[in-house]
């Protein structure tokens, strides 16, 4: 049976992109126990939705108000307003404020217990970098944010789940970003939230090694000898189940997926090439450590595709199950 209904945040992101697009055709998807609050200029949406041909009534959310779904055509909107025009497929670095504004709302509404979860629409990071605000990512600023300093981006579709030890840096600065103490932390930080939002008692999860061959002994680098194992070991002596370091290039068959609960790659594109192949479309993204229940779509913007309607809601309406489930169990 469902449980009452929860009210999440949803931010659409870059409003020239498909951000918009997604919140307009998610809402007939939403199951009767979740009421979507869409933290964005009401304007923005009903533009987008008379381009697409659709009807969009929009109510003004009041926070006092018990939370109840919408219907397949009403949206319940928390107004933040755009700081300049928009166009389809059209970026415009003025704008970035706005979609750092939208962020701020929903992680203030989910801080305060307004909103049970945030869910993120993709965002255009060169542009706000761009504009000259610094920005590599949604995990980071909402980490930073939020003063927390161990955050996990992980990763989930059908019967896979990875995380990273390093998110959006260059691949140069991998290596020396790989020490035993982060290992530690985001490991513990990983487990942690395994057990208390996924409800997973004793998870299993894989380690990749840095290295090809997971280093072959000393022959193709030291990380996995001089840093990732005694990290491990040390973590297996505390009672985590850990595997590896293990060859990443053999730690993604089918048989080692279904025999743990999550992969833990050393660096962006060692473990997401292999989730998004796996499940590109139907996976999330989930932010593991923070004080609130985050989740976002797998892709990016889209902007060829803005305001034409041929899109796939797939991801975003996967984001925000995600979202529900991770709040009812916390």
């Amino acid at each position: 049976m469902p449980g009452p209904t929860l009210r999440i945040a949803v931010t659409p992101g870059e409003p020239a992109g498909i951000g918009p697009d997604l919140c307009l055709l998610l809402q007939p998807h939403l199951t009767p126990d979740v009421e979507a609050v869409y933290i964005c200029d009401p304007n923005l949406l009903a533009a987008r939705a008379d381009r697409l041909g659709l009807t969009a009534r929009i109510r003004t959310f009041d926070p006092g108000a018990a939370p109840r779904p919408g219907t397949a055509d009403e949206f319940c909107v928390a107004p933040v307003a755009l700081r300049a025009p928009v166009q389809c497929g059209l970026p415009e670095r003025g704008n970035a404020r706005y979609v750092l504004d939208t962020l701020d709302a929903a992680l203030a509404g989910c801080l305060d217990g307004r909103f049970a979860a945030m869910v993120t629409g993709p965002v255009h990071k060169a542009i706000i970098n761009d504009a000259g605000i610094p920005f590599s990512g949604h995990t980071e600023y909402l980490a930073s944010a939020t003063h927390t300093s161990d955050v996990v981006m992980l990763l989930a579709t059908d019967g896979l789940r990875v995380a990273l030890v390093t998110t959006h840096v260059p691949l140069a600065a991998v290596s020396a970003l790989i020490t035993g103490e982060r290992l530690q932390r985001i490991l513990r930080t990983l487990h942690h939230d395994l057990q208390t939002r996924f409800g997973i008692a004793q998870p299993h999860i894989r380690v990749c090694g840095l290295n090809p061959h997971a280093g072959e002994g000393g022959h193709l680098g030291h990380e996995e000898i001089g840093i990732i194992a005694p990290a491990l070991e040390a973590l297996r002596a505390a009672g985590m189940n850990l595997s590896g370091p293990q060859p990443a290039d053999t730690v993604f068959t089918p048989d080692s997926i279904a025999s743990c609960d999550a992969i833990l790659a050393m660096y962006h594109d060692q473990g997401l090439p292999v989730l998004k192949h796996a499940g590109f479309g139907r996976a999330v993204n989930v932010t593991l450590g923070l004080p609130v229940i985050r989740t976002s779509v797998d892709h990016g913007t889209a902007l060829e595709l803005a305001g034409t309607g041929r899109i796939d809601t797939g991801s975003l309406r996967m984001a925000v199950q995600y979202a529900v489930e991770l709040a009812r169990r916390s």
